[in-house]
């Protein structure tokens, strides 16, 4: 397939900002201002903010017209792409490529997609990086006839819109459960149904009490024992290759957070209120001081209890106890206090059984989608090296 430098097929130019020190100019426009942070989706049609004609009679802002690709060019967004589906204006943080006869617009975002972790390693600079209108000038692209590239980007199309509908579903499933939640016990926090009310303290093993983990866990290790952080929590994928470790020396000296399997783990510092459950292969491991541990027994169902942690009100009422501004967070007196209900053990056993076919359901649909995720790099990666066989695909 020819390769072909972009800057010699196709217009390539920045917006600019109006006369940013008139107010006037933003305040109810009529012109779509398109940002970096806009360019999250395929097609770019829904604008938030916009600015007045005024604005653009001296300054560099340009009107990009429908079918414009709009890269981002600075910051945490580089290589972000959308398609403008609506004439907008942006600042000089975003590149335009701007419509013609030669290059489907499509077929250009699919491409430069596929090449934004190589723009993210070109970016320059410190606490901004950036990349130039020149290094994507540069760029080479693989330019097939026009009505083959508007066949490859309908199929990647496809494959992009599976993937979405699998990350639907598993969303679905989450908020599924967050209603099957409220409608079975109702909100926990004004406790509608009148279940027993108890401090979460008195539901927990009394020897190890609701307790953070290790404050300085020494040098990183290469072997040694696993410790939970903030973000192991967050994502619940326990997988030991990816944990940071520390010396079982240290790890001693905080026996009570000690992991035997099947704890409820909550962050309290930074990133608040998050949950999971420790697994059982976590037996030996360790968490660190942003991770408190809930080690529950007795009466409270652990799905159910997890579940409880995590419905909105709970959430609310967690958010609401955070102190701090640098270093933010909740005192574990704070979440020792907080009352949970306490319905009768079968319903929490009903719930905990709908969570298990849920979790399976949603395992199986993650599994596809990396599935999915995977044959897509592989589909885009054929397709730009001009090895995908359009013909025997049209069949």
């Amino acid at each position: 397939m020819e390769l072909k430098r972009l800057g010699d097929i196709i217009k390539i130019t920045s917006g600019g900002t109006p006369l940013t020190s008139k107010r006037e100019y933003y305040d109810d426009g009529n012109i779509p201002w398109a940002k970096t942070g806009d360019l999250k989706v395929r097609h770019l049609s829904k604008i938030p903010d916009s600015i007045s004609q005024l604005g653009l009679n001296n300054s560099s802002a340009k009107i990009f017209p429908v079918n414009t690709v709009l890269i981002a060019m600075y910051g945490a967004t580089i290589g972000n792409c959308s398609i403008l589906k609506t004439s907008a204006a942006t600042n000089q943080a975003c590149a335009a490529f701007l419509p013609n006869e030669e290059v489907n617009e499509e077929f250009l975002f699919f491409f430069l997609s596929s090449i934004k972790s190589e723009l993210i390693k070109k970016g320059v600079g410190g606490g901004q990086p950036n990349i130039s209108a020149t290094i994507l000038k540069d760029i080479k692209i693989p330019l097939p006839p026009l009505s083959d590239q508007i066949r490859i980007a309908e199929i990647l199309a496809q494959g992009e819109n599976l993937i979405t509908q699998r990350q639907e579903s598993i969303i679905f499933l989450d908020e599924l459960l967050k209603s099957t939640f409220l409608e079975m016990f109702g909100d926990p926090v004004r406790n509608e149904k009148d279940w027993t009310n108890k401090s979460l303290d008195t539901l927990i093993d009394k020897k190890r009490g609701i307790s953070y983990g290790i404050v300085q866990r020494g040098r990183e290790e290469n072997i040694g024992i696993p410790v939970v952080r903030i973000r192991d929590v967050e994502s619940a994928k326990y997988r030991i290759d990816e944990f940071v470790k520390t010396t079982k020396q240290i790890s001693d000296k905080y026996k009570r957070t000690i992991l035997e399997g099947g704890e409820i783990l909550i962050s309290i510092r930074g990133t608040v209120g998050k949950l999971s459950i420790a697994p059982h292969y976590a037996k030996g491991w360790n968490i660190s001081r942003e991770v408190a541990i809930i080690p529950t027994i007795g009466q409270t169902n652990k799905l159910f209890l997890l579940h409880l942690l995590k419905s909105f009100p709970i959430q609310q009422k967690i958010a609401a106890d955070i102190k701090g501004v640098a270093q933010s967070g909740i005192n574990l007196s704070d979440l020792r206090n907080l009352k949970i209900i306490l319905p009768h053990e079968s319903l929490q056993i009903e719930f905990a059984t709908i969570v298990e076919k849920v979790e399976v359901l949603k395992s199986e649909y993650q599994a596809s989608l990396k599935e999915l995720e995977n044959m897509y790099g592989v589909l885009s990666q054929k397709a730009f090296k001009g090895e995908l066989n359009l013909k025997k695909l049209n069949k």
